[in-house]
């Protein structure tokens, strides 16, 4: 499945809800890998910040999220819709510090989002796939995560007396949640109202944007939208919050009167799994990289050198080994095309290679060396630290190709190494170079 956008911008004012700050809230395309942004144009330098789960600083009654002086929050309404709708790179611009609640709901921000048409991107979209239980708990709430190929959520909500007990299973996807899980309204228990604004809270709360229950009764400015609407808000809020693991997840998610805090706790959880998993597949590419310096050959076509070597275009200076003439000999090749870069501006009507790209030409070509003469196990890389006794003799041209030829003289403790260097065309010199090396691990 490919990774999506939305093809224009969009925006919504509204009264926030804890804060009761007038915010105006703008929803932008972005490029694949970006992932969801929220970004404070109020504030000095415009921050913008990621929804995960280290920037979560408070989960009383919704998830705040900070970055230094820049703080949003209540962004769980917001996130529950882009995720439900299975839109994965947007900007969100916002000229205050809380998202507008307008009804309580995902159901407008999901309108907003199909007014700005999501659209496929050419990125594939990356899932974190569970591959084994995950449950946490806090006093009489729990939440479980089980291995499912899918989206799956089975809510229990209900209150301490379970007078308003409620449950539901369903299979998230964009049409579900667009019809089954946005429209749900946030609500609270009539004796918590007091308790929220002495903490500061729900300054701009009213019936217009959540349903009060009280005692047996509920109390609402319009008919509840469904049955159990407050399980289906529970989901939304899950959905929300999953969003700070990071990725997209596959999983069957089981809450038993869930919160904020507790959903937070699993995204913990799922956020650590995914970084383990991201760390472990890095190190085995880099192992496997290092493999491929291999201490028998005697050439190396340019798939072996950018097997071995960091650089990437425009920046390879060798195109292959010519011959490894012992385990401290290299001789390598440059083939100089008027298609290089650099001639454009070195010089106009005049090219000519520049000499510091012959000098890198000879530390890459003793890099290989360096790469090839260590023990695969060391897995190391070579940081070009100084150089000495350069000479340039002659102008290197479109249509030369030079011969590289390097030696190493000497690795103390293999950390520091040194190596002379010289590039001919024709037969002739035309610069040398003596190079110096620092060798560290390739993980740091």
């Amino acid at each position: 499945m490919k990774q999506r956008t939305i093809l224009r911008e969009v925006s919504i004012k509204g009264k926030s809800l804890h804060t009761g700050e007038e915010v105006h809230l703008t929803i932008k395309p972005a490029p694949d890998n970006h992932g969801i942004v929220f970004k404070r144009t109020d504030l000095y330098g415009k921050p913008e910040l990621k929804p995960i789960i280290e920037l979560v600083e408070d989960l009383v009654r919704s998830t705040t999220i900070a970055d230094g002086h820049a703080k949003v929050h209540t962004v769980e309404h917001v996130l529950s819709a882009l995720n439900g709708c299975g839109v994965d790179n947007v900007l969100i611009e916002m000229d205050a510090s809380e998202p507008p609640i307008l009804d309580g709901s995902a159901k407008h921000f999901v309108n907003l989002i199909q007014q700005a048409e999501p659209v496929e991107q050419e990125a594939e979209r990356e899932y974190y796939v569970l591959d084994e239980p995950i449950s946490v708990t806090r006093g009489g709430s729990s939440i479980i995560a089980l291995p499912h190929n899918g989206f799956r959520i089975t809510c229990t909500s209900t209150d301490d007396r379970g007078i308003h007990t409620q449950h539901l299973s369903l299979d998230v996807d964009p049409e579900t949640y667009v019809a089954q899980i946005a429209p749900a309204r946030t609500f609270t228990i009539y004796e918590d109202i007091e308790e929220l604004l002495k903490l500061g809270k729900i300054k701009g709360g009213s019936l217009d944007s959540a349903i009060v229950i009280k005692g047996d009764k509920i109390v609402s400015k319009e008919p509840l939208r469904f049955k159990d609407e407050f399980v289906r808000h529970k989901i939304l809020d899950i959905i929300g919050d999953i969003v700070l693991a990071g990725m997209p997840i596959k999983a069957h998610i089981v809450g038993v009167r869930p919160g904020h805090a507790l959903n937070a706790e699993l995204s913990k959880v799922l956020r650590k799994k995914i970084l383990e998993k991201a760390k472990g597949a890095k190190a085995a590419a880099k192992s496997k990289k290092s493999a491929v310096v291999e201490a028998h050959e005697t050439t190396m076509d340019i798939r072996r050198v950018l097997d071995t070597l960091p650089h990437r275009y425009p920046f390879v200076m060798i195109d292959k080994v010519i011959e490894i003439v012992s385990e401290d000999e290299l001789v390598a090749l440059k083939n100089v095309t008027i298609n290089e870069p650099y001639f454009q501006g070195h010089y106009p009507g005049r090219p000519v290679m520049p000499g510091v790209l012959q000098v890198e030409a000879m530390a890459q070509a003793a890099g290989v060396l360096l790469l090839r003469k260590l023990p695969v196990e060391e897995n190391k890389i070579a940081f070009f630290m100084s150089v000495d006794k350069v000479k340039f003799r002659q102008a290197v041209e479109p249509g030369d190709s030079i011969e590289i030829r390097v030696k190493l003289i000497k690795i103390r403790g293999n950390k520091i190494a040194t190596a002379t260097g010289e590039c001919k065309v024709g037969g002739k010199t035309v610069s040398s170079a003596e190079l110096m090396f620092m060798l560290a691990d390739a993980t740091d």
